[in-house]
């Protein structure tokens, strides 16, 4: 019997982390994707690579990109990182967006499964306890997948069906941290935050340090991450 495949988009974050995990309890043989796109620093990359070997992945496959060339973002342009926000305003779009980042990584995605004969693709977004990013809502999402069926080989002659799975995105990060929990999930080994120290050390203070720690208290779990704040 053939294994299903699935392409799961990987940050090294808790969100993709899970969906990862999610995806191999689902059965499917992993092929995580990551990017190297001219972000302000690796770890999250460095934390990517731990967990595609530890979740048994059959292939890690980092792309190469630079879109500091394009700028209009903080996390690849001399702007800086938000701190401290608000997190009853975080449905505002945050200088930490990146112009069009989910298309261009489900793209790359969509043309790797489609050469791998993967019909699922997997990506951690999420539209309840997040940054406010226009490319993590369920519309971005319908909209790519019909895209996806409209304008790839496998999808016109009826070859594949492709699906963009996004198990998290009704979820609170409380419930999304008990879910990864559940599948065996060792957090400590991800990243999250936009401006860590040049040790790794999480700021505390960013967007997603915020949304993370708030997760976790809402868990009533321990968050392994070493914060500076």
């Amino acid at each position: 019997m053939q294994e299903k495949k699935a392409v799961v988009l990987s940050s090294g974050g808790m969100d993709s982390t899970t969906v990862m995990a999610i995806a191999k309890a689902e059965g499917y043989e992993i092929y995580s994707i990551s990017f190297r796109y001219g972000q302000r620093h690796y770890h999250e990359l460095e934390a990517a690579k731990r967990i595609a070997i530890a979740l048994g992945a059959k292939k890690h496959l980092v792309v190469d990109m630079d879109l500091s060339r394009i700028g209009g973002s903080a996390l690849t342009d001399d702007i800086p990182v938000p701190k401290g926000r608000d997190q009853n305003r975080m449905q505002d779009i945050p200088a930490t967006y990146v112009p069009a980042r989910n298309t261009i990584f489900l793209s790359y995605a969509l043309s790797w499964a489609e050469v791998l004969g993967a019909s699922d693709i997997f990506i951690g977004v999420n539209a309840i306890d997040y940054s406010g990013y226009p490319d993590c809502r369920p519309e971005f999402i319908q909209a790519f997948e019909t895209m996806a069926n409209l304008g790839t080989r496998a999808g016109v002659e009826g070859r594949s069906f492709f699906k963009i799975r996004t198990p998290l995105i009704h979820l609170t990060k409380a419930q999304i941290i008990r879910k990864g929990i559940s599948l065996g999930i060792d957090y400590g080994m991800t990243h999250s935050c936009y401006d860590p120290a040049e040790d790794g050390k999480a700021c505390g203070q960013c967007d997603s340090c915020l949304l993370r720690k708030k997760g976790f208290a809402e868990a009533g779990l321990d968050d392994p991450t070493m914060y500076l704040s």
